[in-house]
């Protein structure tokens, strides 16, 4: 009979602790709901899911937040184009406002296996990341594309491959949303918006004699550029060249008289 009280009151007594800990977190929960709009929910549908931070924030769900509770522009979301800018506006009861220009990834280096010297044979992890932690990888140019892929394994839509050593990004396939600008070590890719096509593939700052013997295709700060650009768009600063988008009207001057052809239109 002493066993059968004692269990007894452990049975009640446990149940009492449940059944406060249950009211305890029922309370709780109501006391410290946050109410969450079903507008993100429905925006976040249409959103393409990658999370590449595009926008500026740090998700879809964080923009999707953002769109609903200020003045923030539907058009930030670069892989969702035109198409996502209705569905928002659709969805928060506005007009679409300005188109979404497609968004592209450019690799500023033209130094291929053909074009660019070694300094060193690299055998470490074949990760342009671990490369560039021995002297910069073994290209003798350490501002140019390693070559590894690390923007390769980054890019969720396949849109980007190692050619000769050198990575090319396939327009059709790039949705723009820097996913390889942020993988890539050496920061030698970025996007760019159409419809500007002109960029300068290089990003070595070394003077020209210096550079020439370690890449044939890199710019040596001639400004030939500058001085043919009819629309004052291209400066040279610490011997690369540089264009003023705000200015540049795309019409592929610098790349006709480039010498170096390192200027793409």
């Amino acid at each position: 009979m002493v066993i059968m009280g004692s269990i007894l009151t452990a049975v009640i007594l446990f149940t009492s602790l449940g059944l406060v800990c249950a009211l305890t977190l029922i309370i709780a929960s109501k006391a410290m709901h946050v109410p969450v709009d079903e507008r993100v929910a429905q925006m976040r549908e249409h959103m393409p899911g990658a999370n590449c931070g595009a926008c500026g924030y740090s998700g879809c769900d964080a923009y999707a937040t953002a769109l609903v509770k200020g003045n923030v522009s539907m058009s930030l979301c670069a892989p969702g184009g035109d198409k996502l800018v209705e569905h928002l506006a659709s969805i928060l009861g506005t007009a679409p406002g300005e188109s979404v220009h497609k968004r592209f990834a450019v690799v500023h280096c033209m130094g291929d296996r053909d074009t660019a010297r070694n300094k060193m044979e690299y055998v470490g992890i074949r990760t342009c990341i671990a490369a560039k932690q021995l002297f910069g990888g073994q290209g003798a140019c350490t501002f140019g594309c390693i070559g590894y892929g690390d923007c390769t394994s980054a890019c969720l839509n396949d849109a980007i491959c190692i050619e000769n050593g050198l990575a090319r990004i396939d327009t059709r396939k790039c949705n723009g949303c820097g996913l390889c600008v942020k993988a890539c070590p050496n920061g030698v890719i970025t996007t760019q918006y159409e419809p500007v096509t002109v960029a300068v593939m290089c990003m070595n700052t070394e003077r020209g004699a210096q550079l020439k013997d370690k890449c044939s295709s890199g710019c040596i700060g001639c400004t030939r550029c500058v001085r043919e650009c009819p629309s004052e768009a291209i400066s040279v600063n610490d011997s690369l060249a540089s264009i003023d988008y705000d200015r540049c009207t795309g019409c592929g001057k610098c790349a006709e008289v480039c010498v170096k052809k390192c200027i793409s239109a």
